[in-house]
């Protein structure tokens, strides 16, 4: 890589994950913040709501990311739309509609550095091929994921999982070889690894991050009536059976944290700061 960045990381922020092309940049310290923001961001970043942004080394190789995801590029680095022709744009549009991913994602080659926009989120990377067949992510996750990569829509297994389990008809799914660059609520140091063989998983809600592929996924009442499920007072399970894993966080996180991760309140301090991303 012929193009030299400097104080990309410092004592106010550093690398703190990296696999495949991909590291992970947190702001420990942020001082780029006004005076009008400046206690809560502090009080933010003691509770690990801090900024952090994905950072992709390419040489040679490409990285498919979330449109809009850019914030800048150093180096020979070109971006692509990916699109085959007209029959491939109408696919991606209607996978797109079922997925609430954006239908056309940019393609970046070449050689040099491609810094994705900040986020309040925890960045999770995961290595595709160690899902097996493949992995199912949660609606809204996937942030950048390495070229090598196959992307495909995967239908839930019946209509029941989709509006009783709040997971929608239809998920992206993850094969081959690469890194996926997911974006989570919860830090990945708290999420439950759950490795299935020909067995089964039930989760009392919508807890379950992503899954492999191949797993069935069904929402079943926790005893055989509805009178019994009334009066065990749990009602309706997610259930994924078969041979896989299943990473999922261990409690919902807080409407606290999920408010500084997700709100309007902390877009605008990182708007205010001018390193403001969707």
């Amino acid at each position: 890589m012929s193009v030299k960045v400097n104080n990309l990381s410092n004592q106010n922020r550093r690398i703190i994950h990296a696999l495949g092309c991909f590291k992970v940049l947190e702001y420990e310290k942020d001082l780029s913040v006004s005076a009008f923001n400046a206690q809560t961001e502090y009080f933010m970043s003691k509770m690990d709501v801090r900024r952090r942004q994905v950072i992709a080394e390419l040489n040679g190789n490409s990285v498919i990311t979330q449109a809009g995801a850019m914030q800048w590029t150093a180096g020979a680095v070109r971006a692509t739309s990916g699109i085959k022709g007209v029959g491939d744009l109408l696919g991606k549009l209607v996978k797109g509609a079922v997925t609430k991913e954006s239908a056309v994602k940019p393609e970046y080659t070449g050689t040099g550095l491609l810094v994705l926009e900040p986020t309040y989120k925890f960045i999770v990377l995961q290595e595709v091929s160690e899902w097996g067949c493949g992995m199912t992510v949660e609606d809204g996750m996937f942030l950048a994921c390495e070229g090598t990569v196959q992307r495909n829509i995967t239908a839930r297994s019946n209509i029941s999982s989709a509006v009783a389990g709040g997971e929608g008809l239809f998920n992206l799914s993850l094969a081959g070889r690469g890194v996926a660059v997911l974006e989570s609520n919860v830090p990945a140091d708290e999420l439950i690894e759950v490795e299935l063989d020909n067995d089964e998983l039930k989760i009392d809600g919508n807890l379950a991050v992503c899954w492999t592929s191949s797993l069935k996924f069904t929402v079943e009442r926790t005893t055989r009536s509805l009178a019994g499920s009334a009066v065990s007072g749990e009602g309706l399970v997610n259930v994924y059976r078969g041979t896989g894993k299943v990473l999922m966080c261990p409690v919902a996180p807080t409407e606290s944290r999920y408010a500084a991760a997700n709100t309007m309140s902390a877009k605008a301090a990182a708007k205010n700061s001018n390193t403001f991303g969707y």
